[in-house]
């Protein structure tokens, strides 16, 4: 008896454990191949970015116009960041020849600048008539170098100086539109919007607010709009809705996904 009733016992066990065991199999399958429908992974795209190496334009350097580096007084101060720029012009006759007269015309610039207590000359970069892109402060121009351009919101900013005069009913040459846009495109921010606003704080009294007055300008501004003068003219000054648009293409021209790889850069070598 004790024989059967073991051999009975054994023997009812087997067919439960296969099915106990089976249905285990199933089950495990069952979670494994459903685990992916009952917790959906939502796919992540790389975020945007602002490529600013695509945008840096062909820029004539200090040594190239031959810049008067012994006469500088200070080294140059470094900001944070670009969170604005400023168009001027430079009051200079409009008639030179671009290959053979501006090298003279910044070397003079410097050294009038520098007699007036700005330690190197003003502006950031320097444009022509032709669209010739000039580095003017020295200190490096892919760093956020702080100008002596626009008295009371020099910090945080870019000085960008047409080479001439820009009043009422002068035509702005095309190609010098064109090199401030992209300059202004490359020198901002990556986060700052081309076509948006900004938040300054004024640094000097004689600016058109007093300082420490905190104020709301356009991200690519003209002179006139903190100081009392008519830089950049009239005309440059009326060109800046076209610049800012055009600022604004480029940037988005060169943004992309992050994963992506970034395409051989066209532009020409600096001189």
């Amino acid at each position: 008896m004790y024989g059967r009733r073991a051999g009975s016992s054994l023997g009812g066990m087997w067919p439960h454990r296969v099915r106990l065991a089976a249905g285990l199999l199933s089950l495990t399958f069952l979670v494994t191949c459903s685990a992916p429908e009952r917790h959906p992974r939502a796919v992540r795209r790389a975020r945007p970015v602002l490529h600013v190496a695509m945008l840096r334009p062909a820029v004539v350097t200090r040594a190239a116009w031959h810049a008067n580096e012994g006469a500088v007084r200070e080294r140059p101060v470094y900001d944070p960041g670009v969170r604005a720029v400023f168009l001027h012009h430079t009051d200079n006759s409009n008639d030179y020849d671009c290959a053979k007269d501006v090298p003279a015309m910044l070397r003079a610039m410097e050294q009038a600048h520098i007699a007036q207590g700005w330690d190197d000359l003003g502006y950031n970069f320097v444009v022509d008539r032709c669209g010739n892109v000039y580095e003017g402060r020295g200190g490096g121009i892919d760093r956020p170098v702080q100008g002596a351009h626009t008295e009371g919101f020099n910090i945080d900013t870019v000085g960008i100086a047409a080479l001439g005069h820009f009043g009422a009913g002068v035509k702005v040459p095309q190609p010098m539109l064109d090199a401030i846009a992209r300059i202004a495109a490359w020198k901002l921010a990556p986060d700052v919007n081309a076509l948006g606003k900004v938040r300054m704080v004024s640094s000097s009294d004689r600016s058109r607010f007093p300082r420490g007055t905190a104020v709301e300008l356009n991200a690519i501004s003209g002179h006139r709009d903190v100081y009392e003068t008519d830089c950049p003219g009239d005309a440059l000054y009326a060109a800046l809705p076209w610049i800012r648009r055009t600022a604004d293409r480029l940037r988005r021209t060169a943004t992309w996904a992050g994963d992506r790889p970034a395409p051989q850069a066209a532009r020409a070598p600096q001189h």
